[in-house]
């Protein structure tokens, strides 16, 4: 079955692992620091694959690396001089350094440990917190130069298959070698935006995402290029498995939770009177099953890691429809007489649980639309704004727990007092949510009892619930201000989903039940692997079908495409831009013409500082002006001594020098 599931809240996007240091806070800032986290989709293919390179080989190139960025980045410095792209401090020189930390031979490992190096400087900084500013400042660094590497290598086909997808592992202090990753998921994993947002990383992604790469079916750690790109034929692109691309599946998850959302909306407006279940509830129900199995599969081959806000959402929508229907399963087996009011009273309780789970079926349409930038954007903000407001709501739970002890001893000394626990919570809510009711403290434990409601409402409104609003602005700030590469590292999670641990035979929901009940039961226990695989083809085919039709001609014209640009001998995934068309038809070309030596001669050097430049021309007046001085004050001079060998033409500096 497949293991395709929504985005969960690992790093910013995935779920940190549960280690004495893996959820550290930035003293500073008071954000989350992503070290390392957990693989949330292992393949035990590519666990037990060996990695591309010796480790103890990778490890030496990512402490050499580590070297390199201590000496190039040696005190605290702003963050923006190293970020910059005309930075002083992370030069050409530096990059060039760093591009040949391992040589000839493990050159292509150099991204990878720059990832080491980013998650070794960010455990240095949660361990010492007194440098925690520029070991922060040094993880960002590899960040900068790992993504000048990515941007900077021509050879795409390395790029790719090398340095981005190739697994490596390193060694750890106990000598134990680390399970093999490849930059493309441990970008993913530590939240590297500058990695994720640079072009050759987000290339790498888009033909993942297309299936233009995919994994071999022999090593899953492998990947290939998809055999029948070129291929103009309509039914070559005609073949179930291509149901295992990123971007097909997306479709159909998409295609279904809306299918899902209209099923509901169908429902929840046709009340039945009578209690019987009609065809439109009873497919709403059955997805319903077919998502639970599925998010059982998943927690039963994944583990805990799995678990994350998006799979507690969804599961708080699955209980909520599952009670609905036990109530309606129990109202049928009573009386269908119009008099039985037990039946009526567990419908009636059925579809108040069934209308009281509308806005979960709403905001799970979210999850499904992330591909998009707007909604991407939004559930990243979403995301860290619920990270954020974890503070909140512990130190709310102190509070109310405080005054609530205090409230409570009140009433018990109190015998005959009117005000009850349900009306101290009631009220205590009330301040929570910017209703206070004073009247209600007014006359409880006399004066005591009207101060410390006044207290609790001044601790709560005036304090908590501005720390709260400065804690979303903070986050909103903070991801609005790298929108982009955040959206990039969303949609890069949504892509790695579908590629991280793909299942040989893709069975989106709702057709995981056509796998579990018509292919796993009744075959698998007693077919060969061989057969069994050619009937789950066969299988997929006709499910599928529909979709297929659509695909194969998208492949076709994709085909079309990638053979016109090798033909121009541009990049296969090159579109022509209409201002490409508009140069092509009015035959303009720069380089027989003087516009482009005029361009070169204004445009400024934006790789240089200017106030460097200035200092440069600068220095190259003063040397030639000591020339001139030098000439003069040998014209001065008696001929004779000028003759003289060595010293004298040393003195004549000086004298220059002191004429200046």
């Amino acid at each position: 079955m497949s293991l395709v599931f929504g985005p969960s809240s690992q790093g910013a996007l995935l779920d940190v692992e549960e280690t004495d240091t893996s959820m550290p806070i930035d003293p500073e800032h008071g954000q989350w620091l992503f070290i390392d986290s957990c693989i949330v989709l292992p393949s035990s293919e590519a666990e037990g694959t060996p990695p591309s390179l010796p480790p103890k080989e990778v490890t030496k190139v990512a402490l050499r690396l580590k070297h390199l960025v201590e000496g190039v980045v040696p005190c605290e410095l702003e963050e923006s001089d190293v970020t910059k792209p005309n930075s002083t401090i992370l030069t050409k020189a530096v990059i060039e350094t760093a591009k040949n930390a391992g040589g000839e031979e493990y050159k292509a490992c150099v991204v990878f440990g720059l990832l080491v190096c980013i998650r070794w400087f960010r455990l240095q900084a949660v361990r010492e917190l007194w440098d925690s500013d520029l070991h922060n400042l040094r993880s960002v660094a590899c960040e900068v130069i790992a993504k000048r590497i990515l941007e900077g290598e021509e050879d795409q086909g390395f790029l790719m298959q090398a340095v981005l997808l190739k697994r490596y592992s390193i060694v750890t202090a106990s000598d134990e070698v680390t399970p093999p990753a490849n930059v493309i998921e441990r970008a993913v994993d530590i939240h590297a935006l500058q990695v994720i947002g640079s072009s050759g990383y987000q290339k790498c992604i888009k033909y993942l995402w297309h299936g233009w790469l995919c994994q071999d079916d022999k090593d899953a750690s492998n990947f290939v290029e998809y055999k029948e790109r070129t291929n103009t034929s309509y039914w070559a692109h005609f073949n179930p498995d291509r149901m295992r691309v990123p971007i097909y599946q997306n479709f159909v998850q998409i295609f279904f939770s809306i299918l899902y959302l209209a099923l509901y909306t169908g429902v929840i407006n046709t009340i039945n009177p009578t209690g019987d279940l009609d065809v439109v509830e009873g497919i709403l129900y059955l997805m319903t099953f077919a998502f639970i199995c599925d998010e059982f599969t998943k927690f039963w081959k994944v583990g805990r890691n799995y678990f994350g806000f998006w799979n507690a959402f969804n599961s708080t929508l699955y209980i909520l429809l599952a009670v609905s229907f036990i109530l309606r399963a129990v109202a049928l087996t009573r009386s269908s007489d119009s008099h039985d009011a037990e039946r009526g009273r567990l419908n009636q309780l059925s579809y108040n649980f069934l209308a009281f789970s509308a806005p979960l079926f709403w905001g799970r349409l979210l999850l499904y639309l992330d591909t998009f930038r707007f909604f991407g954007a939004m559930l990243v903000v979403l995301k860290v704004m619920m990270k954020e407001s974890l503070i909140f709501f512990a130190l709310l739970g102190v509070v109310i727990i405080g005054f609530l002890q205090g409230f409570s001893g009140m009433d018990q000394a109190d015998p005959d007092n009117i005000m009850t626990p349900g009306m101290i919570l009631q009220g205590m809510a009330n301040t929570v949510m910017q209703n206070p009711d004073f009247d209600a403290f007014k006359n409880f434990a006399a004066p005591f009892g009207i101060v410390l409601y006044y207290l609790f409402t001044f601790v709560v409104m005036v304090v908590l619930l501005n720390i709260l609003i400065a804690l979303y602005n903070s986050a909103y700030e903070d991801i609005t201000g790298n929108a982009t590469n955040e959206y990039l590292a969303l949609f890069a999670y949504r892509t790695l989903q579908f590629v991280r641990a793909p299942d040989e035979n893709v069975f989106i929901v709702p057709f995981n039940l056509v796998e579990i009940f018509l292919l796993i039961l009744p075959f698998e226990w007693w077919l060969s692997s061989r057969k069994y695989e050619r009937l789950n083809h066969y299988v997929m085919g006709v499910i599928y079908s529909p979709l297929l039709y659509v695909t194969a001609f998208v492949e076709t014209c994709h085909a079309r495409r990638i053979q016109v640009n090798r033909r121009l001998g541009e990049e296969e995934d090159d579109q022509t831009e209409e201002w490409e068309e508009a140069a092509a038809l009015v035959d303009v070309n720069f380089d027989t013409m003087d516009w482009d030596q005029r361009v070169h001669e204004v445009k400024p050097n934006v790789e240089v500082d200017q106030c460097v430049l200035e200092v440069r021309d600068l220095r190259a007046q003063v040397e030639e002006l000591k020339k001139l001085v030098k000439t003069l004050v040998e014209e001065r001079e008696d001929p004779a001594r000028a003759r003289e060998g060595g010293a004298p033409g040393n003195d004549d500096d000086s004298g220059a020098d002191q004429l200046i």
